[in-house]
């Protein structure tokens, strides 16, 4: 039969690791600039927002992948609240559909490097947040940001190619085994799990290799998840405020889609940050508990 003593003094153990994680994380957020550096991230992440479709819509044209825009778009935005996604992605729709001349052109290179300053928007971030000197050389992090941006255009190729690919296996096997016609309307279910997907990859991504130092799986996954679960609600609450209670269009007649993705990508971006601040708040007590001359500070 469990002692009643121990299962408090268990549940004493869960709050005190819960209040002094979050006062650690939330407090250096709030000390260390944090609500700056989201939108750093939002603004930097929205300016090089079109100049990485254009850099990737060139670049996959140039490799003959001709259905690439759309899905891009898909890819982008499909995680969005559509209110949000909606007006911006016909925008974008528009710039990728202008025919450029050439892959080696003077803007397709600056769109790339515009695109790569999103990366480092996200990498002066993490390292605030892990409480970091990052000491590689300005060379080094730019070829890697470019890196990230070559990396994430060749992945939203390949997912392209299997998305195009992927109705027509399915029609071949219709005519082999019939009774799978009946799960036709689950194709569409795979477009959101694969933006979901890439999602969840790119954010393994960077916290692992954006940021100075090394840091275990174990360590950035409690972030990641937060991250995840606070995404969702967070979109899923802007988006019913948006519904019930605001009128950007009234306050900012034509900008007002700009606007809303502006708010919205600042709300994220905190997240995101609080997100890595919460997996070094983690990390700092259980060096604490290791170290007993420190578990008292």
């Amino acid at each position: 039969m469990p002692n009643p003593k121990d299962n408090f003094g268990a549940m004493r153990k869960v709050k005190t690791f819960l209040t002094k994680v979050i006062f650690d994380a939330v407090g250096h957020f709030n000390s260390d600039d944090g609500w700056a550096f989201a939108s750093h991230i939002a603004l930097s992440g929205l300016m090089a927002l079109f100049p990485f479709l254009i850099f990737a819509t060139t670049l996959a044209s140039f490799l003959g992948a001709q259905a690439f825009a759309d899905t891009a778009v898909h890819i982008v935005f499909d995680i969005w609240p559509s209110a949000i996604a909606g007006p911006i992605a016909n925008e974008v729709k528009n710039v990728l559909t202008v025919q450029r001349s050439g892959l080696l052109t003077l803007s397709v290179i600056a769109a790339a490097y515009f695109a790569s300053n999103g990366v480092e928007a996200l990498r002066i971030a993490l390292n605030r947040a892990y409480r970091v000197t990052d000491t590689r050389s300005i060379i080094f992090c730019r070829l890697q940001s470019l890196g990230f941006v070559l990396l994430g255009t060749l992945a939203l190729m390949v997912i392209s190619f299997l998305l195009i690919l992927a109705p027509l296996a399915f029609r071949i096997a219709v005519q082999w085994f019939p009774d799978i016609d009946l799960f036709a309307g689950t194709i569409s279910f795979w477009r959101y799990f694969i933006a979901v997907t890439v999602l969840i990859l790119a954010l393994f991504a960077v916290h692992i290799w954006l940021p100075a130092g090394k840091r275990t799986l174990g360590d950035i996954l409690p972030g990641i998840v937060l991250t995840l679960i606070a995404w969702l609600a967070g979109a899923m609450a802007f988006a019913q405020y948006l519904e019930t209670f605001a009128n950007y269009v009234t306050t900012y007649a034509g900008l007002a889609s700009i606007m809303v993705a502006i708010v919205f990508l600042y709300m994220i971006s905190a997240i995101f940050i609080i997100g890595a601040e919460i997996n070094t708040a983690i990390m700092n007590y259980r060096k604490r508990q290791q170290q007993p001359e420190l578990a008292d500070n």
